[in-house]
């Protein structure tokens, strides 16, 4: 490690999102109500663009919270905005939340979107872009999928597909253009400017059992085309595969990771690129680790891949309070520094360490 800092959370938490001001925002979701919803402000090293050396100050201050009645399992920061997104259990409706202004330390609940039949439907994934306005894009399986305006609550687009398969996953790739990723490895392209067109991509490899999918794309600027980096897809198997959303009828890529099996679930599981290192991925979910891979020398041939860093802090942490080893429930990438990720655990251990590239690599 170049870096680590470390923090500890009242609660497990499942997400870390950076807000306005490189603050960092995320949240509970281990009861059922009092779930906290916090914005830290990291450690000046990490406000900066370069390494600074030695800090006195090497700790997350606590900047604002609220209190979610509900399990929070998606958080997105809105854009040029000081709102928040959440969603969670028992259905698929979202929260909207203000951070509040400097002199107070109150993170309140301003509004809730219900979702049309969102009675009875599983807790909604969340993405949200601010290029025409404040939109998130919403939804729980892929024939309900809508993108609403934050601020009015009006209805902007509603996706149109024949299939309801859970969704793992979904993003803006630009203001026009999002990507679906649903939990059996189907990927799926829309385009908001032609609402009954639905393009199913490369579909995923298949195997011998059920596998569980999540995905991860690069984070392009709005307004912009899509990326020219891949979009990756991760399996609870550890199969990982790159594909050109510039051609989707195939793979660019497929390898395998360096993980566990899977366990009794695959609710965890996360793959992120480098925003500021091109060609480099993060995995995390299957236990303790985040792996850290480079994939410009990735085929399609599905071999086993080496990871060029493994974080190991979380799994060092001790066992929690079940007697079960520490499980990452996420990761993500500084936006600025090349090498440095955030993590957090199952036992609210939150990480932020900087690897160091091996010198053979250099």
């Amino acid at each position: 490690y170049r870096d680590l800092h470390t923090f500890e959370l009242q609660a497990p938490t499942r997400l870390i999102e950076w807000a306005r001001g490189n603050r960092v925002c995320v949240a509970g979701y281990g009861q059922s109500d009092g779930n906290e919803i916090l914005q830290l402000i990291p450690p000046p090293t990490l406000l900066t663009k370069e390494t600074q050396g030695l800090c006195p100050e090497r700790d997350f201050k606590v900047e604002c919270g609220g209190f979610s009645e509900r399990p929070v399992y998606s958080l997105k920061h809105v854009p040029d905005t000081s709102l928040l997104v959440t969603s969670g259990p028992p259905d698929s409706s979202l929260q909207v939340w203000q951070v509040s202004a400097e002199d107070s330390d109150v993170i309140k609940c301003v509004s809730t979107l219900a979702t049309e039949n969102g009675t009875g439907q599983s807790w909604a994934k969340i993405a949200t872009i601010s290029a025409k306005a404040p939109w998130v894009l919403h939804g729980s399986r892929l024939d309900r999928v809508q993108i609403t305006e934050v601020e009015s609550r009006k209805n902007v687009y509603t996706a149109a597909s024949r299939g309801s398969e859970e969704l793992s996953g979904l993003t803006f790739l630009d203001c026009n253009t999002l990507a679906l990723c649903c939990a059996t490895g189907r990927l799926c392209l829309a385009d908001i400017r032609q609402p009954q067109s639905l393009v199913e991509a490369a579909p995923a490899p298949s195997a011998p059992c059920r596998e569980h999918w999540c995905m991860g794309t690069s984070h392009g600027a709005q307004g912009l085309e899509p990326s020219s980096q891949p979009l990756a897809r991760l399996s609870s198997r550890g199969l990982i595969t790159l594909t050109d959303l510039r051609k989707t009828s195939e793979f660019l890529a497929l390898a395998k990771a360096r993980v566990p099996s899977p366990g009794s679930g695959a609710e965890f599981l996360c793959v992120s690129w480098a925003p500021a290192l091109e060609g480099y991925l993060a995995i995390s979910g299957f236990d303790g680790t985040v792996h850290v891979y480079d994939t410009q020398s990735w085929d399609s041939s599905g071999r086993e891949a080496e990871p060029v860093f493994i974080h190991k802090g979380h799994a060092f942490g001790g066992a929690g309070g079940s007697g079960d080893l520490p499980l990452v429930t996420v990761h993500t990438w500084h936006l600025q520094k090349p090498r440095t990720l955030l993590s957090a655990a199952s036992d609210g251990s939150l990480h932020v360490w900087d690897w160091v590239q091996p010198c053979g690599k250099c």
